[in-house]
């Protein structure tokens, strides 16, 4: 019974858990970044926000990078900080810019995604992913297999 209110967050689970909350909101954007992709590329004109001054192409081709782009590197856990940060903004601009008149109700989905995108950046990608295997070796030696830095 202990076990279960245990709150040691180092453990084998730990990793775990943010390996399947990573890859589970990666690809749960990946749903709303893929079907702007027939938007841009659509005979219809695009109809999309303009943000910040760009375009409503340009603000729809800057979405698709991050909401596809960042949600793929994500799910491999490579550049995780970057890819959050990128998908964070997205979700700032999107719950408190493009839809800041609407209740509380309509920005739900927008801000979830921000707090756990959030939560990734701080915590990091987990053992379970591209950045840990990169950072497990000093990059001198990934070029320099032979050198001897102990």
């Amino acid at each position: 019974m202990r076990r279960f209110f245990w709150t040691n967050t180092q453990g084998k689970g730990a990793d775990s858990a943010l390996l399947i909350f990573r890859v589970g909101l990666a690809a749960m954007m990946l749903t709303h970044g893929i079907p702007k992709i027939d938007k841009l590329f659509g005979e219809d004109p695009v109809m999309f926000a303009s943000v910040f001054g760009f375009t409503p192409v340009t603000s729809l081709a800057l979405a698709i990078f991050v909401e596809v782009g960042c949600s793929v590197l994500l799910i491999f856990g490579l550049s995780t900080r970057f890819a959050t940060l990128m998908l964070a903004a997205t979700m700032g601009v999107a719950a408190f810019q493009v839809m800041a008149g609407q209740p509380f109700g309509a920005r739900e989905l927008p801000i979830l995604y921000l707090l756990g995108f959030v939560t990734i950046f701080i915590l990091g990608a987990g053992k379970w992913s591209v950045d840990y295997y990169l950072g497990k070796r000093p990059v001198i030696t990934k070029v320099l297999p032979d050198l001897d830095l102990a």
